[in-house]
């Protein structure tokens, strides 16, 4: 097994709070020198939201911002151009601060599933709805993805580049119970097959790239994800039951990274550091794999986004994620 991130690293999963990229950038950048990443800011409004921020790398489909959500547009208009205007003062913001950054670097977007689960149709009903929509999508996302990550790549010609795909909602997908766009029905379930063919789609055309697949809810499809090609899953700790043991099992087996969500997303009290750690090595004592390749294998992280938490207690998480991810590694040497 080899992953581009060292031994006992730890990152951050994507949304932070405030509207200062360069603040929070350097925030991730102190805090998670091993395996920082580009920050997310979805108080900045429409456009630097999930589903916004990645409806603007798409290739010639234009959305704008309706009463219920994101909706498919004939042409781009404001919204799209806030899309782009966001994501383009970040990746300037990017290079200007992380330049000569020149280790691994994870950066994010929004899944094809949870995309198309997310934007409406220009009637009304959601693209998840319609396979030929989300054919168009899921090939314009890829081509928009691909285009992103070449000019990440640009900006910090040093690092070692690592993609994570956002798709909350693949679960609610594959089971058939997301909400049609009036709320009283549940759009038919995506077939397995057709759900890896779309992923995989987006993995493939990002090139030679280290690929992440973050899903925070219950159900994760592991051997979907390993099956599309993900390097890497990245769950939440606590929505992991033990049932799942037997598809974690084997996903780490396979050599696939796990990146475990193990401290609250939003302001609590934290525990003792090893109150952190202790669900990560049951978890690991469960599964019987050698203690030495936890700290291999596992990157430690909040268990979702940050976006509702204060600037203090974003920086309590990320240093807690840090120190859980040492001690588990200095425990397993």
């Amino acid at each position: 097994m080899s992953f581009p991130w060292g031994v006992g690293s730890a990152t951050g999963v994507g949304s932070y709070p405030g509207r200062d990229t360069a603040e929070a950038l350097r925030i991730v950048l102190g805090e998670l020198p091993e395996l920082p990443h580009l920050p997310e800011l979805p108080a900045r409004g429409p456009g630097a939201d999930l589903i916004g921020r990645s409806a603007g790398l798409l290739v010639d489909l234009a959305v704008h911002v309706e009463p219920s959500g994101w909706r498919f547009s004939d042409r781009p208009g404001r919204d799209t151009r806030r899309s782009l205007d966001h994501l383009a003062r970040d990746l300037d913001v990017l290079e200007e601060v992380a330049h000569a950054h020149d280790g691994p670097f994870k950066i994010q977007v929004c899944g094809p599933w949870t995309l198309a689960a997310g934007i409406e149709l220009r009637h009304g009903d959601r693209a998840l709805r319609d396979p030929g929509a989300v054919r168009d999508l899921t090939a314009s996302l890829a081509e928009g993805v691909a285009r992103h990550v070449a000019d990440v790549r640009r900006r910090l010609p040093g690092a070692r580049v690592l993609l994570q795909i956002d798709e909350p909602a693949l679960p609610a997908a594959l089971a058939g119970t997301v909400p049609t766009a009036s709320g009283f029905s549940r759009l038919r379930a995506v077939e397995a097959p057709l759900a890896e063919d779309g992923l995989r789609q987006v993995i493939e055309a990002a090139g030679d790239v280290f690929t992440v697949v973050h899903c925070c809810a219950r159900r994760v499809p592991y051997a979907l994800l390993r099956g599309a090609g993900a390097g890497a899953v990245s769950v939440d700790l606590r929505l992991l039951p033990e049932r799942d043991d037997d598809a974690v099992g084997e996903t780490i087996d396979a050599g696939v990274g796990l990146f475990l969500g193990v401290v609250p997303g939003t302001d609590t009290a934290l525990p003792a550091l090893e109150a952190t750690a202790a669900p990560v090595r049951d978890l690991w004592r469960r599964l019987g794999f050698p203690a030495a390749r936890l700290a291999e294998q596992v990157v430690i992280t909040p268990a979702c986004g940050l976006a509702e938490a204060s600037p203090r207690y974003v920086r309590a998480a990320l240093k807690r994620c840090r120190d859980t991810a040492r001690m588990l590694y200095e425990a397993a040497g």
